[in-house]
This record gives C-alpha cells, structure tokens and sequence, in this order.
C-alpha cells in the first residue's frame, strides 16, 4: 500500500473521532428532559442494534466491498446527528443511535481487514501494528480537538452548532472514503473461491470458536472494549461531581488525551505488561470516580489511557491470530462479544441509577475490570511472534 494510501486509511479512523456531538450529547439529552434511566434506554438500543448486526455486517464484509462498506458507514454516520438535531427528542435520539449502530457494525470488521489485506499485498505486514495505532490515536487526538471545540460551538450556536458541525465531519469522512483504493486481494485465499455469503458466515464464527489460540485472542479483544461503555456517563459523572457545563468538555478533553497517549505506546508494549495495566487502569478509575471533586477525572484519564493502551494491543494480536479468510467476520464476532458487554453495562447503569450515585457505578464497573486482569493472563496464550510488539 503506497504510503499516502496508508494515510488514508489512517485518516478515516481518526476522523471518525472528530465529533464535536461527544463529549455533549448526554448532556443534550438530560436538557430535553430525559432520565438517567431513559438516556441508559438509548444506549441500550445503540448497543443492541450494533450487537444485532456486527456479525451478519461482518460476514458481508467478507464478500462484497469493504471500501463501497466504508463509504456507506460514513453516510449512515451523519444521518444519525442529522437527525439528533433536526428533532431532538426521544424517538429521534433512539433513531440515530440505530443508524449509528448500523455504522459501527459495518465498519468494524472491515476496516481492519482492509488494512490488513492492503499491507500483506505488499508483504509490508510488519507495519499493521503502526498503521491501527497510528489511526487509534489519532482519532483521539482529534477527538480531543472536537471535544475542546464543543463549548465554544455551545456558546455560537447551542446544540444545533454542535450537530451541524458533526454533521460536516461526516460528509467529510463520506468523501475520504470514496478517496480509498479498491480492496486488495485476501491475504489467506478462501478454501473456496466462490463461497457465499453463509459459507462466510459459518467459516469466521466457527473459528473464532472453535481454534484455541483464535478463541484466546478473541476474547481478550472482545473483553476489554466492553469496560469502555461507561465514559458515555462521564458528562454525568462531572456534573454529579460540581463540575459547569463550561468545564465537563474540558475534563472529557484530559481522558481523550490520556486515551491518545495510550494508543500510541501501544505499539511498544510487552505482552507481559497487558495485565498489569489492565489492573492499573481499574484501580486508577474507580480512586477517580470516587475522589468527590472534578479533580478526579485525573485518575480517571490515567486508567483509561492504560485501558486504550491494552485495547489496542489485543486487536492488533488478533489480526495476527486469524488464519481463515473470513477475517472481517472474526473480527465482527469479537466486536459482537464488546457489544453485549456493553449492553450489560448500560442496563446495570440503567437500573443502579435509581439507588445509587453515578460515581458508586463508575468505581463498581471499573473493579470489575481490575478483576478482569486475571482473566487476561490466562487468555493470553503464546507469544504470536510479529514484528513490531515485543514479546507477542
């Protein structure tokens, strides 16, 4: 893949992060006059529908376009804050999280084996792990860029400043996707040159359950972005803590940086050390959650740059890991598993608010994810042996 093309591809997973909507979006729909109960709703429906269709997407992704894929996601993308800001209520809100499910089912899975297609082509697999990171923590360096750019936004032109420029991003992500090259021949040639979409399908579920060292890989993947959910609380969590609304981006711009960071080393990282900042990261979140004052997001940023940090590091070892040509669908099975996390988290949000405070919740999920670092030692398995991560 010539290097501007890499650049690329590059460029379409961080701008996808360039959404002034995230860090605000919560808080819009708490000033419409929603719950907390009734916002966990949303994000329920926003995990099933991506949880609904990751697989069949990812399968689809296997035997169709990744790049036509991708320029669909894009569209599906904007029409979500489109919405959101055209109507703002609740079966608008619940509208657009199913068009923007629909886009991260889509994207995941393809994406990542677009890449990783594109580079075996050239025999430049060595570079994937730069490449994944190099997206990763850009996007949330641009995030963080959306994030800064929210308050000034609010004080122009309130929420719907906010929407359309999130709308813009989106029309400018859709032409980037039409910019891609044509997808690259597979890097494993399917044992059947001519299967079909549910011969696909079975192929990638059936290994990713059924290969040991694919099975391991898939399961740390699909653990650790689960423990994720619970920063679409954050907003909250700053309000419940005396933070002004001037402020609560500010405090979610600190975590994205500490995020950007963490996906950016995450390609110097030791196998060795994934555990260990798994426990870390669950430690340093629930001190911050429960500190009483903003000041707590500090903690809460520096545990969830170890979390972006190992998230990283377990996707990058499970491209490594799949040996069957259905590779977006193996990847859309670890992405289904994250999602059915999530949704655990949303509905134990969704029914703990009503007896306990936001930063009780935080510091309960993020104990659970300091537990959760025995679990990944023992998933690790044996070192895969590519370049660029020592000791995988």
């Amino acid at each position: 893949m010539p290097r501007w093309r890499s650049g690329r591809v590059v460029a379409y997973a961080a701008l996808q992060e360039c959404i002034p909507y995230f860090p605000v979006y919560a808080v819009l729909f708490a000033d419409t006059g929603l719950s907390t109960s009734e916002i966990s709703t949303l994000f329920v429906i926003w995990s099933v529908t991506t949880l609904a269709l990751e697989v069949p997407s990812g399968a689809w992704a296997d035997v169709v376009s990744r790049r036509v894929l991708l320029v669909l996601a894009a569209g599906l993308y904007g029409g979500c804050f489109a919405l959101w800001t055209l109507v703002p209520s609740y079966p608008a809100f619940a509208g657009g999280f199913v068009l923007w499910g629909l886009s991260s089912a889509i994207t995941s899975g393809a994406y990542e084996a677009y890449v990783f297609d594109h580079l075996a082509a050239r025999d430049e697999l060595a570079r994937y792990p730069g490449v994944i990171a190099r997206g990763q923590s850009g996007g949330l360096v641009l995030n963080l860029a959306a994030t800064v750019s929210a308050a000034p936004l609010i004080e122009l032109g309130g929420f719907r400043a906010v929407g359309w420029a999130s709308v813009a991003v989106c029309a400018a992500l859709t032409l980037l996707a039409l910019s891609l090259a044509p997808d690259a021949a597979p890097a494993i040639a399917p044992a059947e040159p001519s299967a079909g979409y549910l011969v696909v399908l079975r192929t990638g579920v059936s290994s990713s359950l059924g290969v040991p060292a694919l099975r391991r890989a898939v399961l740390v993947a699909a653990l650790l972005p689960g423990f994720l959910a619970f920063d679409e609380y954050f907003p909250l969590l700053a309000v419940e803590l005396g933070a002004r609304s001037s402020v609560i981006p500010v405090l979610i711009a600190i975590t994205v940086a500490a995020q950007a960071l963490g996906a950016a080393m995450a390609s110097r990282v030791s196998q060795g050390a994934l555990a260990p900042s798994v426990a870390g990261a669950g430690v340093a979140i629930a001190v911050g959650a429960l500190a009483g004052e903003s000041y707590g997001f500090v903690g809460i940023a520096v545990g969830y740059g170890l979390l972006q940090m190992a998230i990283v590091v377990a996707q990058i070892r499970l491209q490594h890991a799949i040996t069957t040509s259905a590779r977006a669908t193996v990847t859309s099975v670890a992405g289904l598993l994250s999602e059915l996390g999530a949704v655990v988290v949303y509905g134990a949000f969704a029914f703990g608010s009503q007896a306990a405070a936001l930063s009780v919740l935080v510091a309960a999920l993020a104990a659970m994810l300091t537990a959760s670092a025995v679990l990944v030692h023992h998933w690790r398995g044996q070192p895969l042996g590519f370049a660029t991560i020592r000791d995988l």
